[in-house]
């Protein structure tokens, strides 16, 4: 069985990664300039660089729907630059992931595929899609509506040791982005860690460097360009994150609602 993910970031990520790891063909597709800003655990970054491991699964750039198809053959996840699924659209498949989490839906329909799951607030379960899968930590991270809409976007990042909107670098004018520091550097609060036209971005808080966005990525006025996590060094920064395992779960649940029988 074959499944699309809109989307390669981390989210995504983790809910390809899950869905490869229970024998499904995992096409995904994203922007050809990714945005995503934690790339060591996203396979958007195939995107940029050929070719991208997370936890032993490999991720490859390709430009057509045959070589995606030849790439599943091998056992590999073929990420195509294709965010209006044009290419993708060719492919039959058996469900589609909307992981793109723009917080609004992008033009996923229920029709879309014999299976449709919404990833996150801007779905309504029954209505654009079969199911949605709640994103918001706490009690329900991870569960599976079939109907209605899962919790509203908040505005406010998670909290993680004490600290939200303070994690997150936010461009502070339009420009092109120029990191001066890696992912998995330790930061001190009021540190230069990039540049966007010259303009210095500087962290609000300590700690380790979780995400950046790449090289050459032109930005708006608050644009997210990176976050850094106050835990420091207990972060393991290549691997899969708790949330995005959990959702990953949550998407697989979806999967074997339909499918399940069928399998055994």
């Amino acid at each position: 069985m074959r499944i699309l993910v809109r989307g390669a970031g981390d989210i995504a990520s983790g809910i390809a990664w899950r869905l490869w790891q229970s024998g499904f063909e995992i096409i995904m597709t994203d922007l050809p300039q990714p945005t995503a800003i934690r790339r060591s655990v996203a396979f958007s970054t195939a995107l940029e660089e050929g070719r991208f491991v997370i936890e032993g699964v490999t991720a490859v750039r390709c430009q057509s729907a045959e070589e995606a198809l030849a790439l599943c053959e091998r056992g590999l996840i073929p990420v195509l630059p294709d965010p209006e699924m044009k290419l993708a659209s060719q492919i039959p498949v058996d469900a589609l992931v909307d992981a793109i989490l723009a917080k609004r839906n992008l033009g996923t329909r229920i029709d879309s595929a014999p299976l449709v799951i919404g990833v996150g607030p801007g779905f309504c379960a029954g209505k654009d899609c079969h199911y949605v899968v709640e994103t918001k930590r706490g009690h329900t991270l991870g569960k599976v509506l079939e109907q209605g809409f899962p919790a509203p976007n908040s505005g406010v990042p998670g909290n993680i040791g004490g600290y939200t909107k303070e994690r997150i670098l936010r461009a502070p004018c339009a420009g092109v982005f120029h990191p001066l520091r890696k992912i998995g550097d330790m930061v001190e609060a009021g540190e230069t860690v990039a540049e966007i036209d010259g303009t210095p971005l500087k962290v609000e808080i300590g700690g380790m460097l979780r995400g950046m966005l790449h090289e050459g990525i032109c930005v708006t006025p608050g644009f997210k360009c990176g976050d850094v996590d106050p835990r420091g060094t207990e972060v393991d920064f290549t691997t899969i994150s708790d949330k995005a395992r959990a959702v990953g779960g949550g998407v697989l649940e979806a999967v074997m609602r339909k499918y399940g029988r069928r399998l055994v």
